[in-house]
This record gives structure tokens, C-alpha cells and sequence, in this order.
């Protein structure tokens, strides 16, 4: 496989995943949480670090950088996506209150603050608005940021550093 066969596909599984949150949104009418929308905005970082290396067809070394750009962004949005699935096993009664909207937390807090709000998730976030085959989004959420770190990774180590004449 070649460099920018590599991330192509590194670049087309994000795609698509954040191509049905959207119709999920947008079509059916499923709101997102804020953990969802952490976990949106980490399948775009895979998404753009392959799409950057798709575009830079680099040699073995950037393919390396690009490639560990792309597992960062992927184990954050795995550890979200756990952190969601987690929250959604809770019992009712040890499931956080629900809090204030993300704008107004923008709105009135350090980002830091914000993003530690939000990491905790609320009720919001631990019920269960869409299913597929019996698993919950955030679960397959969860799955493919897994399929994402494992192919990432693979390229980190190698996978796809063969430059071919397409490069």
C-alpha cells in the first residue's frame, strides 16, 4: 500500500462517520450532546491529518508524523467515546445532573473549565437517543475510533510508507 492509499482510508472512515452524525442530526432529528460533539471534533482531526497527508503524499517520516497526529486525535475521541459509553451504563441515581448548555459554558468560563465540565458529561449524555443492531451510537462511535488507533498506529509503525507512481 502507498502513502497516500494509506490515508486515504484514514481519511474516508472519519468521512463517512461524520457524514452519518450529521444525517442522524440533521435528517432524523437526533441531537448531539456536548460528549458528542467532543467526539465529532476528534474524528475531524483523524480526518484532516490524513487528509493532509493524502494531499502531501510526505516520505517515511512525515508519513510518521502525520500518521501519530492522526492516533493522538483517535485515542482522544476513544476516550471519550468510553467515557460516553460508561455514563450511558450508570445507574439513574450516580448519573450527573444535568448542567447548563456548551454556549452559555463558552459564554461564562476558561476553556479549561469547559472542557472539564463537559468531560464529565451529564444526564444528557447517558441516555440512550439512537441505536443500531442493539449498540448504542456511542458504542459504535467508540468501535470505529478503536479500527481508527489500530490503523493510525499501524502507520506510525509502517503501514503505508511505500511510495508508489501515484506519489
Amino acid at each position: 500500500m502507498t502513502t497516500r492509499g494509506f490515508f486515504l482510508v484514514g481519511f474516508a472512515l472519519p468521512a463517512l462517520a461524520l457524514a452519518f452524525a450529521y444525517y442522524l442530526e440533521y435528517a432524523l432529528g437526533l441531537e448531539p450532546c456536548p460528549l458528542c460533539i467532543f467526539q465529532r471534533v476528534t474524528m475531524a482531526g483523524v480526518a484532516v491529518f490524513c487528509l493532509i497527508g493524502l494531499l502531501h503524499g510526505p516520505g517515511p517520516l512525515g508519513h510518521r508524523v502525520y500518521a501519530v497526529l492522526a492516533t493522538l486525535s483517535a485515542l482522544a475521541g476513544a476516550a471519550i467515546a468510553a467515557r460516553h459509553v460508561w455514563l450511558l451504563h450508570l445507574p439513574a441515581d450516580q448519573v450527573p445532573a444535568c448542567g447548563p448548555g456548551l454556549d452559555y459554558l463558552v459564554d461564562v468560563m476558561p476553556l479549561t473549565e469547559v472542557l472539564a465540565t463537559i468531560l464529565r458529561g451529564d444526564a444528557s449524555c447517558a441516555t440512550v437517543e439512537g441505536a443500531f443492531l442493539g449498540v448504542s451510537l456511542p458504542a459504535w462511535t467508540l468501535l470505529c475510533f478503536l479500527v481508527l488507533s489500530l490503523w493510525t498506529l499501524a502507520g506510525v509503525f509502517g503501514l503505508g510508507t511505500r511510495r508508489g507512481h501515484d506519489d
